[in-house]
């Protein structure tokens, strides 16, 4: 008698994943070693950065197909399967947070702690070419108007001290917050107002957003108002709210501290 020989079912699919994540994985760790160079060009880096995202989608996909033929066919593959699955989620893990953040988010990248008169970026030559030839756009007052919705908490600092120690203060915190000085000029003149200018790179991607900070001076003492515009259009995740809250923070313990 000849014995018959069943063959199990396997899902080539479940190996499949597996290697496109590994490609996923690598994609992403040169591109965001791309983006994190300040010497590379940004937007073939991002574009480089959103084919490993996409890599990593395409892997989730063949992940499903084969849990799927496991579940329903039993067939091998369910190892490989779960392994390119955890790789995916890996890198598309920070990313997802980000957009399911930034969709709670309104559609705004200039973000300021004062809505009917934001402080001005320098048109300085110095500011200008750090800028990379740029000057922030005016936003308008649909977006001034959606981010007083989103962001209500966003207002500017008051401090009981003179502007200069006002404006030592706000130097200071920018450099605590490893911002690139761009330009300071302290308050005094014809026009009163002290000036910051500084560019902030993001932690992750480490993307040039520009701020300015004013340093206005009162009888009371100082009142200090920041502006963070993005470069890149669009959304911006709560990254220019987050930057302004933090270094107005920083700048009331440091007011607390000289106290």
């Amino acid at each position: 008698m000849r014995r018959l020989l069943i063959e199990e079912p396997v899902t080539r699919a479940g190996g499949l994943s597996r290697q496109v994540a590994w490609l996923a994985l690598l994609v992403t760790g040169i591109a965001l070693l791309l983006v994190r160079d300040p010497r590379a060009e940004t937007g073939p880096a991002l574009a480089t950065l959103g084919s490993g995202l996409a890599l990593a989608l395409v892997s989730v996909l063949l992940a499903a197909y084969a849990l799927l033929r496991v579940w329903r066919e039993g067939a091998r593959g369910l190892g490989a399967a779960f392994g390119g699955l955890f790789l995916a989620l890996l890198v598309l893990a920070y990313p997802a947070y980000g957009a399911l953040r930034g969709l709670r988010l309104p559609a705004i990248n200039d973000v300021t702690t004062d809505i009917e008169n934001p402080p001005a970026f320098s048109r300085s030559r110095t500011a200008f070419a750090a800028r990379d030839g740029r000057y922030p756009p005016d936003p308008g007052p649909a977006a001034r108007e959606r981010q007083r919705g989103a962001y209500p908490q966003i207002a500017p600092l008051t401090l009981d001290i003179d502007a200069d120690q006002a404006f030592e203060l706000a130097r200071k915190a920018a450099i605590n917050r490893r911002w690139q000085i761009v330009e300071a000029i302290r308050p005094g003149g014809r026009i009163g107002n002290g000036r910051i200018e500084a560019i902030s790179r993001s932690l992750v991607l480490n993307l040039p957003d520009d701020v300015t900070v004013r340093v206005h001076p009162r009888a009371d003492g100082a009142r200090i108002d920041v502006r963070s515009a993005s470069r890149l259009a669009g959304r911006d995740f709560g990254v220019n709210a987050d930057r302004i809250r933090a270094y107005l923070d920083e700048v009331a313990n440091l007011a607390i501290a000289v106290k």
